[in-house]
């Protein structure tokens, strides 16, 4: 295949795994950019010989340049970096799979170039997803979810009328603390937070899994992605993680995606779509899983997913204020400065600390995020 593809975020979970896809496929690799793993991001350089290659840390940018000094690879940093390599005339199709708001300016640039893009960082619809649904309707690119359920929801529109849609069906792993009361989670360690029973992921990531505020966000980004309504959006736990998700039409039926829990297959499809071709994962056997079984989700136990929900439906900058939010009390946490409860606590308060206002450009996006951040370090700052 003569695809061209730019990975943002390839050194973490979904852009290794991306790397293994292009390298089975023959995919070519234009760029690559990490945030500050310098050791892995030389070895990906020297082994896929991409033309530009970027480092998000700009302390680590000299260290990068001179383990690349041998090489013509073009060494990039910043966000500056991350936006010219989003925006390569000789990419086809942008991953991009960095954690946070630092992806948000990234798929602009790259929707603005005029390039497709996989996407599997959360924060771009999350907190901006009316201004980049705007913006990807103006350049007629192409958006393929890379998160496996919206690629489960993707899959399953695929030759069905759109307009016959009647609601979707996200499914949820419950993470480590499933069937927790609100008190049993109040010692809860990081340790333990950290240990997801289905997926490998990054620290942030299994802490929004296991905080249920990653589906909060999915429900978020369902709405963008295909133009829901909050009641057309329903959380269903899956605990083996088998139903990526599914959609009902106006006659009932539901269609559901299947397959082993792993990233491969929907990195795949975004890569590839149309194309279904074999894939570096196996093969799923439902006797060998025996019984699927699916619950509610506990909103009021889980405070992130209530507040996630109740955002998008506010609307305005609320959807960022709370990602936002999610995300500064997620670092403290990962520091052993506040307890896992109160990244619930934290994020639910936002919605009553701020008035609504509109999200209208880039820059409303960044003033709602810089107010959330600092929000947080007040609220834990009173804390003590």
């Amino acid at each position: 295949m003569n695809k061209t593809v730019s990975v943002l975020g390839s050194t973490g979970s979904i852009g290794t795994q991306a790397l293994e896809v292009c390298e089975k496929h023959g995919l070519g690799v234009t760029a690559l950019a990490a945030h500050s793993s310098v050791e892995l991001l030389e070895q990906q350089a020297r082994k896929f010989k991409p033309e530009y290659v970027g480092i998000f840390n700009e302390e680590k940018y000299t260290e990068l340049k001179e383990k690349l000094s041998d090489t013509n690879i073009k060494i990039v940093c910043g966000m500056e970096g991350l936006c010219e390599i989003a925006a390569l005339p000789q990419t086809d199709i942008v991953l991009n799979s960095v954690v946070g708001m630092v992806g948000l300016l990234p798929t602009l640039t790259a929707i603005d170039a005029g390039k497709d893009i996989a996407l599997a960082n959360k924060e771009t619809l999350v907190a901006g997803g009316e201004l980049v649904m705007s913006e990807i309707a103006k350049k007629g690119v192409k958006l393929y979810p890379v998160d496996s359920e919206h690629s489960a929801i993707f899959q399953c529109l695929q030759g069905n009328k759109r307009s016959q849609l009647s609601k979707v069906i996200l499914t949820a792993s419950g993470g480590p603390f499933f069937g927790k009361s609100y008190e049993e989670l109040r010692n809860v360690t990081k340790e333990q937070a950290l240990n997801h029973p289905n997926w490998d992921m990054g620290n942030k990531i299994t802490i929004d899994s296991a905080s249920l505020m990653n589906k909060g966000l999915e429900f978020i980004e369902a709405k963008w992605l295909f133009d829901l309504e909050p009641d057309q959006i329903e959380i269903v736990v899956h605990r083996q993680s088998v139903v990526h998700s599914a959609v009902e039409y106006d006659d009932y039926s539901v269609i559901a995606q299947l397959g082993v829990p792993d990233m491969k297959i929907p990195i795949q499809y975004a890569l590839l779509y149309p194309d279904r071709v074999s894939c570096p994962t196996g093969r799923l056997s439902l006797t060998e899983y025996g019984k699927l079984t699916f619950e509610k989700p506990d909103i009021e136990t889980f405070k992130c997913l209530g507040a996630a929900i109740k955002a998008i439906k506010l609307g305005g900058a609320y959807p960022c204020l709370v990602n936002s939010a999610n995300e500064e009390a997620v670092r403290y946490f990962l520091n052993d400065k506040i307890k896992f409860i109160e990244i619930g606590e934290i994020v639910s308060s936002v919605l009553d600390k701020f008035p609504r206002s509109s999200v209208n450009s880039y820059e409303d996006v960044m003033k709602a995020d810089s107010e959330a951040r600092k929000y947080v370090r007040d609220y834990i700052a009173d804390l003590k």
